[in-house]
């Protein structure tokens, strides 16, 4: 039995998880507690981490229980396969999550996309990302000269506009 990442309906992931584990599914949503200022408070909030997604852990060749669970709106997968989430990442989430730590959910980056800078004097520069014995780095080109320059950055100060993916599928800045 694996772990597969569900995709669940807004708001809904408490229910979905409930919904399982009275059905005796194993089942994972990493909640994170964080403060919300209102005008009059400071409140503590528990949220899920992943917004829109449960993990579960059930049989792949049965997965129908799970898909008619109210919530649920599809497994996590390449077309019509369910692919199934590494027990070494999902340990590493937990691990992070039960540190108490002070986190936050980021945008998946990758070396090779091409990302803005959000914040601070480069603001609006747009690059390709790379990472330099653990550092982030903006790499700035000039094509026609065929030279770059590599800038260190902050990734808190990164958006991604473009994945390498859709970069090599013929997509264009």
């Amino acid at each position: 039995m694996n772990w597969y990442a569900l995709s669940v309906k807004p708001q809904a992931e408490r229910t979905v998880e409930a919904a399982l584990t009275q059905k005796s599914y194993e089942t994972y949503v990493p909640i994170v507690t964080s403060e919300r200022r209102w005008s009059d408070r400071i409140k503590r909030v528990e949220t899920a981490l992943l917004p829109g997604y449960v993990f579960c852990r059930f049989d792949g060749e049965r997965r129908l229980p799970v898909l008619t669970t109210p919530g649920v709106r599809e497994i996590v997968g390449f077309g019509r396969a369910a692919a199934p989430v590494s027990d070494d990442e999902l340990s590493a989430l937990r691990r992070v999550i039960e540190s108490g730590l002070r986190l936050e959910a980021c945008e998946y980056l990758e070396r090779g996309d091409r990302v803005e800078v959000t914040g601070g004097p480069l603001e609006g520069v747009r690059g390709l990302l790379l990472e330099v014995k653990g550092q982030w780095r903006v790499v700035v080109s000039v094509e026609l000269l065929q030279r770059s320059v590599a800038v260190e950055m902050d990734r808190d100060r990164i958006r991604r506009i473009e994945s390498k993916l859709s970069m090599t599928a013929g997509g264009k800045q």
